[in-house]
């Protein structure tokens, strides 16, 4: 079944009032943004998470969104958060990666590959070529990350732009991630309206909402609860 991320929460309530929703994970966003919180917050609502696993019950895995993190940033995150995957978003190398793993055992890493809303790989002018260019850019991370997860480039921030990419890019991704054996998620611009659209053409293996489930830049239980029966109650 298609997972499920919900991002960008910002307080203890919000995280409770979504707990019982089918949600695989919760990520909170460490990066520059207007989502952007603190180690220590991010561990208030990880301990909310920790009640209702101590209490026997199913729980979402905890995702912490960073750009480029230096190793001190990192171990102030992990000491007062401790996530269970943690999402790059800026220019981390294999290397980079590999030592992050060796540092912080148990923890997942999720890869972020940004797409310009035209959807082309950069340097591709024909398929075959975009698949080059993909296998070129993605076959170092093979051995090393947990996902992929595609989100639309945006000049300022990376990601979270809230805006789509061509859904016609995905194959490409969806060929590698599937010879890799490894997970291919979606991001960017979803929302309730939409994510059926995604699911029935492309199945990805999972879909990443931010601001699609937000009224007015704050989360919206009713909008949340509506996207997460469209993917996972899916005739």
């Amino acid at each position: 079944m298609t997972s499920v991320k919900i991002c960008g929460l910002k307080t203890p309530d919000m995280v409770q009032s979504i707990l019982h929703l089918p949600i695989d994970y919760i990520g909170f966003v460490f990066a520059k943004s207007k989502r952007q919180v603190t180690p220590q917050q991010a561990g208030e609502m990880i301990r909310v998470i920790a009640e209702r696993r101590e209490a026997g019950k199913a729980v979402p895995l905890t995702v912490g969104v960073l750009v480029n993190p230096t190793r001190e940033e990192l171990v102030a995150v992990m000491q007062e958060a401790p996530l269970d995957i943690l999402q790059l978003h800026g220019h981390e190398t294999p290397q980079e990666c590999r030592r992050i793993k060796s540092e912080f055992p148990g923890v997942k890493l999720w890869r972020v590959v940004s797409v310009a809303r035209t959807g082309q790989a950069a340097g591709a002018n024909d398929s075959d070529a975009e698949h080059s260019v993909i296998a070129a850019a993605l076959d170092p991370y093979a051995e090393t990350v947990d996902a992929i997860l595609l989100d639309t480039f945006d000049p300022v921030y990376g990601g979270g732009s809230g805006k789509t990419f061509s859904w016609e890019a995905i194959p490409p991704y969806q060929a590698w991630s599937r010879a890799a054996g490894i997970p291919l998620l979606v991001a960017g611009g979803l929302q309730p309206d939409n994510v059926g659209e995604l699911l029935d053409v492309y199945t990805p293996d999972g879909v990443d909402v931010s601001s699609g489930v937000e009224t007015d830049g704050v989360k919206d239980i009713m909008k949340i609860t509506s996207f997460v029966e469209r993917v996972k109650h899916r005739v």
